[in-house]
């Protein structure tokens, strides 16, 4: 096995990332397998994966699945090596592209689908009325966010950079932040 050690700062990232992910939906592990193969200049088996991080085997391998699932991590094969090594996309916008598109197909997409269904029952009673109001106006938001986020996920980085800078100075606009250059 390859003795691994990390940087102070590579631990720090690593366990804060863990931190996150368990307040974003998925579970510390894979926070931190993702976080470790994020700063890790090559790939790593998951032996390797387990030795560095003191984790269970068995936790790795189920880890590594989950992010294969959100295809946050790739395999990769080495010559002379049988084993399967896992690397992660450094992209930061690709990787903000896949988690975005796993969230909604994971979760937004099938509120969506119950609320369509909902909207599309014609036995709504009277005292129905105010709950089928606050039903059509959840799928209507989401169906926006959702038709805008897919706009947003088709430009390149660089156009969404300018979208991103551009809605700011829209926002100080707006609340009259902006000096005009008369």
């Amino acid at each position: 096995m390859t003795d691994m050690t990390l940087s102070q700062l590579q631990q720090q990232f690593i366990l804060h990332w863990g931190e996150m992910g368990s307040r974003w939906g998925v579970n510390r592990t894979v926070g931190q397998i993702h976080a470790l193969l994020f700063v890790c200049e090559r790939a790593m088996h998951a032996e390797e994966i387990t030795e560095t991080l003191g984790l269970a085997r068995s936790n790795v391998s189920v880890s590594l699945k989950e992010l294969q699932s959100y295809r946050l991590v790739r395999i990769s094969h080495l010559l002379g090596d049988r084993r399967d090594h896992f690397e992660a996309i450094q992209d930061i916008w690709e990787i903000f592209r896949r988690v975005t598109e796993e969230r909604c197909k994971r979760e937004i997409d099938p509120t969506l689908s119950m609320l369509r269904m909902a909207l599309l029952q014609t036995t709504h009673s009277p005292a129905e009325q105010g709950t089928l109001r606050k039903i059509r106006e959840l799928h209507d938001f989401l169906e926006l966010g959702t038709t805008w986020l897919g706009e947003m996920q088709r430009l390149s980085p660089e156009t969404l950079m300018k979208v991103v800078k551009l809605g700011a100075r829209i926002q100080h606009l707006i609340r009259g932040e902006v000096k005009r250059a008369d």
